[in-house]
């Protein structure tokens, strides 16, 4: 997780040295930089491609291989493998530099592209997704690790933000590429589409990291604290499990089985949340603890509503997948716009705190709309791409005020470990709702009811999470004491 991340940060080698003050400003494409820039911002760009064109044909691909009652594993199987191979990598790249990690990374995820592709089941089918999670997770944690390494303080900024802004473009021509081709040729030509990407990917990345790749990070790591059953990684591997666990023992018809499975999974999976994240997290304690747990409900909401948009518009709306990927591109790109206002607000009078609260309020009414036109056939089926607009503005405006306003409340020593919490808060937050909202769906199925009453339940439990976000948001800042 990020902890790692920054301890590699604070071991960077030297930027490339400068005999002097540069008679121009430097910048991330000049010479020396120019293929590592374009191949880390290319690295992040295939992985949103991926993201946002699978979630636009997974209803399809779950139709094709009869895994509609374990739709949500279709997400929660690569988010979840996400927190495993950011966690690894991290560990890597601090004895061994970023190389190694990012090469394993993007053939993990490669691989991971080529079964999901080639698949003939869902079991098959979600071992590839998680593959791909493993690579994902992995692949974006090390991007943000070059960025330490390779540039100097005053280009990382900008790095950064060519990071945020490199979703910009899949999220407007993902989507519809993905829907165009399950529409005409099939859905696994989404997944071998990512081969060639990955490799060009790779040719730019790869090469610029060979002067980080011996030594360096292992003369910055930290010892180790203690036993390896005790650090991160086997921290991630049993939160991954405890959470896979209890989503898949709802997938379960039989009572008897799901109760106590349920229950052993949220026995692995708390105790060791608890240990991986600030204290105070679990109890919301006013501030940092807040703040992470309005991450949490940001993404549960948001992501896991978006989850089954296209889901809803196919099934239910006998809508295109091309025209069913335009609510995920309305939404990432208002998303844009409201960070962009919340930014350019911020500190004015009604503070971060109101900022969070007036994005809950926002992306609740998207939630409302975009379900109402998912679920009312009298409302026109593309009212749900409005809806899905409204929610990616309210989304933006909160999910900048409070990670920013959390990491300023984070003390200094403890800025890698709320950086990561933030991160795991999202993956965490994600994977769940997916697989809850699936499980709902397998539960119809099993008392013989329908996906349109699954949804409806989704739709609730998302719209009361905005809710509670709305109240817990108060909590970002804690009351001034006498």
């Amino acid at each position: 997780m990020e902890q790692d991340v920054n301890q590699v940060m604070e071991a960077r080698p030297a930027a490339p040295p400068a005999a002097g003050p540069p008679a121009a400003p430097e910048s991330v494409f000049s010479g020396a930089y120019r293929a590592l820039t374009v191949g880390v911002i290319l690295s992040v760009s295939m992985v949103a491609f991926e993201s946002l064109g699978v979630a636009t044909v997974l209803p399809g691909i779950a139709r094709h291989l009869d895994g509609l009652g374990a739709y949500g594993w279709g997400l929660s199987a690569l988010m979840l493998a996400n927190i495993v191979g950011t966690v690894v990598a991290g560990r890597s790249a601090d004895r061994h530099g970023p190389k190694r990690s990012m090469a394993v990374g993007m053939a993990v995820f490669a691989v991971g592209c080529a079964v999901a592709g080639a698949a003939a089941s869902w079991p098959l089918f979600l071992l590839g997704r998680a593959l791909q999670g493993l690579g994902v997770g992995a692949v974006m944690s090390m991007a943000y690790t070059v960025i330490g390494l390779a540039y100097p303080e005053h280009l990382r900024a900008r790095m950064f933000a060519l990071l945020s802004s490199a979703w910009t473009v899949p999220s407007l021509v993902g989507p519809v590429i993905a829907g165009t081709l399950a529409e005409h040729t099939s859905w696994r030509g989404v997944f071998l589409l990512m081969l060639p990407l990955i490799a060009v990917a790779a040719a730019l990345t790869l090469p610029g990291l060979r002067r980080m790749s011996r030594g360096q990070g292992a003369a910055g790591a930290a010892p180790a604290a203690g036993p390896w059953w005790k650090g991160p990684l086997a921290a991630g591997v049993l939160l991954t499990a405890g959470t896979a666990l209890l989503l898949q023992a709802l997938l379960l018809k039989n009572l008897a089985l799901l109760i106590p499975l349920a229950v052993l999974g949220l026995a692995v999976a708390v105790p060791t949340l608890r240990q991986v994240t600030p204290a105070g997290t679990l109890g919301l304690r006013a501030g940092v603890g807040a703040g992470i747990g309005i991450r949490f409900l940001l993404c549960a909401v948001y992501f896991g509503s978006e989850a089954f948009l296209p889901l809803g518009l196919q099934e239910l709306r006998d809508v295109s997948p091309a025209m069913a990927g335009l609510g995920l591109s309305a939404g990432a790109i208002t998303w844009v716009i409201g960070s962009a206002y919340q930014a350019r607000t911020d500190g004015r009078a009604r503070g971060r705190t109101g900022s969070v609260i007036l994005g809950f309020t926002i992306l609740l009414a998207g939630v409302v709309i975009m379900a109402l036109a998912v679920l009312v056939t009298a409302i026109p089926a593309l009212v749900a791409v409005a809806g899905w607009a409204v929610g990616g503005i309210g989304m933006g405006i909160a999910f900048n005020a409070a990670t920013t306003d959390t990491l300023e409340q984070a003390p200094a020593e403890q800025q890698g470990l709320v950086s990561g919490s933030l991160q795991l808060a999202q993956t965490l937050a994600t994977g769940l709702i997916a697989g809850l909202g699936g499980a709902a769906i397998a539960m119809a199925h099993h008392h013989g009811s329908t996906t349109e009453v699954a949804l409806v339940c989704t739709f609730v439990l998302t719209a009361a999470l905005a809710l509670a976000g709305v109240l817990l948001s108060r909590r970002l800042r804690p009351a001034p004491t006498r």
